[in-house]
């Protein structure tokens, strides 16, 4: 074999090698469910979930037991609000009203006009869910924050 093609084989093969050898020594994350995951759905945790995919939420989330876990950890496990009435102590984050509304199943979705921690449903919002660190947004003209933590531990 020349030397001519000899060279561009032996830099292909030394490329495929390293990048093979560089995605397995990446350590890979999990995802770390807490142990309610497994208990059913409340009627409460359901209506969050029918006001955001609608009639298609039996196909979507219902009958996909991994798709449902994924909920049930995101509104059990992984989004916290908070107040935060100190001036001093708030950081500067992305407002909720610059994140886009879910509503690929649902077009008639609607933004809250007024934010109530207590019925707030953070399934209506394309937060990143699926981020490696914990996100803060701060709900506009409040001093309440919501915190999505990441899923991965």
């Amino acid at each position: 074999m020349s030397s001519k093609f000899l060279f561009p084989l032996i830099l292909v093969c030394t490329l495929l090698l390293s990048t093979s050898l560089f995605s397995q020594s990446r350590k890979q994350k999990t995802v770390n469910y807490n142990e309610n995951v497994n208990s059913p759905l409340t009627n409460a945790e359901l209506a969050l979930i029918n006001e955001v995919y609608g009639d298609t939420t039996t196909e979507n989330i219902l009958d996909i037991p991994q798709r449902l876990k994924d909920i049930k950890n995101i509104l059990r496990n992984r989004v916290e609000i908070k107040n935060v009435p100190n001036i001093s102590d708030q950081k500067p984050c992305t407002l909720l009203s610059e994140v886009p509304l879910m509503d690929y199943y649902v077009s008639s979705l609607q933004r809250d006009t007024n934010f109530n921690p207590q019925s707030f449903n953070p399934l209506k919002y394309l937060f990143n869910y699926n981020s490696y660190g914990t996100h803060m947004y701060r709900v506009d003209n409040t001093n309440y924050f919501i915190i999505i933590k990441s899923q991965h531990k």
